[in-house]
């Protein structure tokens, strides 16, 4: 993983990287059984050098502890692309496809019992298939290899329309069911019964 790393900050595969202030590997345990993966970094991703650090990143964290989960011990965190498109656009084929072997090289590393998806892009991207609906997928566990997928929606959508809450909760939910199945039937969650 060090290897990948160093091979992701210094990557200059696409032109991102003229724009980037940071590549954004990724955080969190190298071992989780819970990968999570989304976009592309936005301003405070690139500003700081962190995924996930601003307003839809705090929501996140307040959606995992929730769950009973960490960064530090549950989870690895990634996005489709490492580095930010200019004005959160979303990322171009072109980029995409720089991108993706350093992605599916962390999947492999990390070999983790279940993958969230964050958002229609992810979901669109890791799979090669540009008709596949959030709308209609999020909540429904999926298939990406030998993976487990569960796509959910994006925290920024949920910052967007607070009614995506309700349903992105009982996303969330079964990806603990799913994880006391799998890994830890003791998982403890103080917001979800076992």
């Amino acid at each position: 993983m060090e290897t990948l790393k160093k091979e992701i900050l210094n990557c200059t595969a696409c032109d991102l990287y003229k724009t980037r202030n940071h590549a954004i590997w990724g955080e969190g345990n190298f071992n989780a059984e819970i990968m999570v993966i989304g976009e592309a970094p936005g301003a405070d991703e690139d500003r700081i050098g962190r995924p996930f650090v601003g307003k839809s990143g705090q929501l996140l964290d307040k959606i995992f502890s929730a769950c009973g989960f960490t960064r530090e011990q549950h989870i690895f965190i990634s996005n489709i692309v490492k580095c930010r498109p200019p004005s959160n656009r979303i990322p171009s084929e072109e980029e995409v496809k720089a991108c993706l072997p350093f992605l599916l090289k962390q999947i492999e590393l990390v070999d983790p019992k279940i993958i969230i998806t964050l958002g229609a892009t992810a979901l669109k991207r890791l799979f090669d298939n540009p008709d596949l609906k959030i709308t209609r997928l999020r909540g429904k566990w999926m298939h990406f290899d030998k993976y487990l997928l569960m796509p959910v929606y994006h925290p920024s959508a949920l910052l967007r329309n607070p009614e995506l809450k309700k349903d992105t909760w009982e996303d969330y939910k079964q990806v603990v069911y799913k994880y006391r199945e799998l890994v830890d039937p003791d998982h403890y969650s103080a917001h979800i019964p076992f």
